[in-house]
């Protein structure tokens, strides 16, 4: 046992040190990563860049285009509104060994992240160009430096420790670029549609480096309301469809807490922050002195862990038909509910499963005490690989999620070289191998 011990010590540590000594390639890697924009439709260059980089590494590369036709009918297909021409995605294929798998080895391990940022937002709130790689203090800036080029950047980097170390798998590792995970994730169903599988999926978001076995899911939504347009001065004889939308907010808002209160996971830190429902845009009215006649708002709504995501819209719905039916001018003009682009799922992978079990143990090698075990509040790719991949997934990767979406958006490297090195670990663990 002790020398089972001291070996595992040592292979940390010289991980560590390979990856210490990469620490200016990852680093420079990251920040072209993060110069090059891959806004939804956009994505090309940077995915070319991340193929050459596996090229490099001697892996098998695959480039995948999504298309329409062949996700169409798809039960987890969202059409995020992005024309398809030319959206690419990048698989690369670390062939295994071709040796026996060893009895302590699961198996084939995919490395998953998403390539697409979300738009930056006025350009002069940053201090910075969004698109500038800039390092200060330890941190690299830019929109998807945290979410998620950094946890990309690990899985690629985590790949190469182990090539420089001479180490060989038993079983393949699949490491993916995908596209479209910020509106619906047509990149990873791709994937999965044509083939591409593995025992088990490691997501690398940014999750702080706490290990994320669960998700809620997350559904858009559009509502319109419809009021009766009269000059300001006739106000009494109108009817303002922003003052109707409100008693439809505030039906949508009791249900969100009451759904909170009703729903207990362990998972969450924050109870009542499980499945949270935003109103994220309105745009109502086209003159100040004029009764609006017609209000459209969008945003997301909350699907709790293990719901079905047709339980979630009805909830909604009937949310929405109960406030209505309070109101004489909305029960005869009731609010319209739409579902449309991002329809996320929630998905679970179970926190004691294999794949769960080997990211704990690597952690605790690398640091020295067990990651946080939380479920987290947003959609992803995890959904699809638990839903419709039949592969256990799990997110575990550099960043907070904090700082994602937000103006100058960045990640901590040291946290980015952290990633990396526990990676590695998991790889050797997970896949088994040799050093040559």
């Amino acid at each position: 046992m002790k020398a089972k011990t001291a070996a595992a010590t040592d292979l940390v540590g010289n991980i560590g040190s390979r990856v210490d000594a990469l620490r200016r390639e990852l680093v420079v890697f990251l920040q072209k990563l993060v110069q090059l924009p891959s806004l939804p439709g956009y994505e090309q260059k940077a995915q070319y860049f991340v193929a050459d980089k596996l090229r490099s590494l001697g892996l098998a590369v695959d480039i995948l285009s999504s298309e329409f036709d062949e996700l169409k009918d798809h039960p987890a297909f969202c059409d995020d509104g992005v024309p398809f021409r030319e959206r690419l995605n990048v698989v690369g294929r670390w062939h295994s060994s071709g040796q026996r798998r060893t009895s302590k080895s699961s198996g084939s391990l995919i490395l998953n992240g998403h390539i697409d940022v979300v738009p930056t937002g006025s350009e002069d709130l940053w201090t910075d160009s969004p698109w500038s790689g800039a390092i200060r203090d330890g941190q690299l800036y830019g929109r998807g430096s945290c979410d998620m080029k950094a946890g990309l950047t690990a899985n690629i980097f985590a790949l190469q420790t182990l090539q420089a170390m001479g180490f060989r798998p038993a079983a393949d590792v699949l490491l993916e670029s995908v596209i479209g995970e910020e509106s619906g994730g047509v990149g990873t169903l791709t994937t999965i549609v044509k083939g591409f599988k593995a025992d088990a999926a490691i997501i690398s978001e940014p999750t702080r480096l706490h290990l994320c076995p669960v998700q809620s899911g997350a559904l858009t939504f559009r509502v319109k309301v419809t009021g009766r347009a009269m000059h300001a001065c006739m106000k009494p004889y109108g009817v303002s469809a922003i003052e109707k939308f409100y008693l439809g907010l505030e039906a949508v808002q009791e249900l969100e807490r009451q759904r909170h209160i009703e729903y207990k996971n362990p998972l969450y830190e924050d109870p009542n922050n499980i499945a949270p429902v935003n109103f994220g845009t309105i745009r109502a009215g086209e003159w100040p002195s004029t009764v609006p006649d017609e209000l459209l708002v969008e945003g997301r709504f909350g699907v709790l862990p293990g719901e079905p995501t047709e339980a979630a819209r009805q909830a909604m719905a009937v949310a929405l038909q109960r406030a209505a039916s309070t109101d004489p001018w909305l029960q005869e003009h009731p609010p319209q509910l739409e579902w449309f682009e991002g329809q996320f799922e929630s998905g679970a992978t179970p926190a004691d499963s294999p794949i769960a079990r080997t990211i704990s143990e690597s952690h605790t090698k690398v640091f020295g005490a067990a990651p946080v075990v939380q479920g987290v509040t947003y959609g992803s790719d995890l959904r699809l690989f638990t839903n419709h991949g039949d592969t256990p997934a799990v997110l575990y990767g550099p960043g907070n999620i904090f700082d994602a979406h937000t103006v100058n958006e960045h990640v901590d490297l040291e946290e980015v070289l952290a990633a990396t090195k526990v990676l590695a670990y998991i790889i050797t663990q997970w896949c088994g191998g040799d050093f040559n």
